[in-house]
């Protein structure tokens, strides 16, 4: 087999991200535009806006939010604690006002399961379905890139970064063990740069 034949047969190589996204994180009026979307798609709206605002707001990869279980969420303390992967740092972190009226608007729709995030059939969401269901509201949003889960961890390191939050508490609300994996999040915000002219 010739070399040109070999090459011809070859699958095409996956674009890289910086070919079909300028930017991996999305920003809060992208992730808000995000949840809304989710919420006017089929049955599962309110399970899938929920899912999304969770996964940004307390920076759950694919795997965590399909892991979560309600015995780690305290709906009367406002409280949930963060099992974290990769051997991540696991943490306690506050619920607010939104995701509290979610969660208990969503336990009401699907009582007696162990997890809080489920299909019709009350296993765990799968990732690949996560994937879709952030896929498809990024297309429903009409966002103008390609959305995959990850980008709502990122949102969440750069809204507290550019919300002035210190590194060190940024590391740990997103369970890094090695801060060189939190730092990006500070050194591209553009809130310290914010005092460097007067006018």
């Amino acid at each position: 087999m010739t070399n040109a034949s070999f090459s011809a047969k070859s699958p095409p190589t996956k674009p890289r991200n910086a070919e079909r996204r300028t930017r991996e994180y999305l920003t809060p009026a992208e992730v808000e535009a995000l949840v809304s979307a989710a919420r006017e798609i089929g049955r599962y709206g309110h399970r899938n806006a929920t899912l999304i605002l969770m996964m940004y707001r307390h920076a759950l990869r694919v795997t965590e939010v399909s892991h979560l279980r309600w015995d780690l969420i305290d709906l009367k303390m406002a409280l949930i604690h963060v099992r974290r992967l990769k051997s991540g740092v696991p943490s306690v972190h506050p619920l607010h006002g939104p995701e509290l009226r979610a969660l208990r608007r969503l336990k009401t729709q699907y009582p007696g399961m162990a997890y809080v995030f489920v299909s019709e059939r009350g296993s765990p969401l799968t990732a690949r379905a996560i994937r879709h269901i952030v896929l498809c509201s990024g297309e429903a949003a009409e966002l103008p890139f390609p959305v995959h889960p990850h980008m709502l961890r990122h949102a969440c390191g750069f809204y507290l970064a550019n919300r002035g939050v210190d590194t060190r508490t940024i590391q740990h609300y997103l369970g890094h063990r090695n801060i060189q994996h939190t730092v990006r999040y500070t050194e591209l915000a553009p809130q310290r740069f914010s005092d460097l002219w007067e006018d």
